[in-house]
């Protein structure tokens, strides 16, 4: 039998840089598991996948999640992550407390892997008390264990839990106390605000680190945000640090959406394999 070549050989051995995101799957994929994947794929980099739920979705509406049971949550990622090397993590939406410290359990046995947060918000029931623990458990236990957290104005308000101050809160003051919970880097997001242009602004614990202007696009889109952080975790995985990895997930986020369709009556999806430029 004739012996592989060193080409060959090499070929196997060559690790690809992939990622492991834990999110819900959406039937348009513009948003969660699909996005993730799509937008890992798309930036050269391999894509590992945990359900966190189902979502009943379309680019018009939002109908209704389905959580997993947070032992498969974590049966699913263990699984993965005792079979091959992780490069970065990304944590998308968890249907509840127990799904947040189940995770969080997750990543605190692998503290080397850097881990970033899209606090994209799905809660499920009307108890007060039960957001309350939510929050509570993902500033206590996700937070800590986070390289960087990616949330709009809107979302980094409801993260810090202050119902007073939540439609006056500043980015700064949001960015400060979240920085305070020990998250090493928070990246603020204007997309859902009204302005001109999307000013999305990157803090460390010695301030504002970056900051970039990008022409706000017509209409609206559905899945912005998955795709911002998602590359965020594809630069992070291919080696970039925070500083420039936040950079080129912008570019690439916003000229996804600059050559997206609206396929449906709703919003208009990503275009994560991006046509080449002229």
């Amino acid at each position: 039998m004739m012996k592989p070549s060193a080409a060959q050989s090499s070929s196997k051995e060559r690790i690809i840089p992939s990622i492991l995101s834990f999110a819900p799957t959406d039937p348009t994929c513009g948003t969660g598991l699909h996005a993730d994947v799509l937008t890992a794929a798309a930036l050269g980099v391999m894509p590992l996948a945990v359900t966190t739920g189902v979502v009943v979705q379309n680019t018009s509406m939002f109908e209704g999640f389905l959580p997993v049971d947070d032992d498969w949550i974590v049966d699913q990622a263990r699984a993965v992550l005792e079979d091959m090397p992780v490069h970065a993590i990304k944590v998308g939406t968890l249907g509840s407390a127990e799904a947040v410290a189940a995770v969080a359990e997750i990543l605190a046995d692998y503290p080397d892997i850097p881990v970033v947060y899209d606090p994209a918000f799905l809660l499920t029931g009307d108890d007060p008390m039960a957001e309350e623990d939510f929050f509570a458990t993902v500033g206590g236990m996700i937070l800590p264990l986070v390289e960087i957290v990616t949330p709009s104005l809107s979302e980094a308000r409801r993260l810090v839990q202050d119902e007073d101050e939540e439609d006056t809160l500043s980015a700064a003051d949001c960015a400060r106390r979240l920085l305070e919970l020990e998250c090493g880097h928070v990246l603020i997001s204007g997309r859902h605000e009204q302005a001109a242009q999307v000013v999305n602004t990157l803090y460390g614990t010695q301030g504002i680190l970056r900051t970039d202007v990008w022409e706000r696009l017509p209409g609206t889109f559905h899945g912005a945000g998955c795709t911002l952080s998602a590359a965020l975790t594809a630069f992070m995985a291919l080696g970039h640090p925070v500083f420039e990895a936040a950079y080129l997930a912008q570019q690439y986020t916003w000229n996804t959406l600059a050559q997206g369709a609206r396929p449906g009556m709703g919003k208009s999806l990503p275009k994560r394999f991006l046509e080449p430029r002229s």
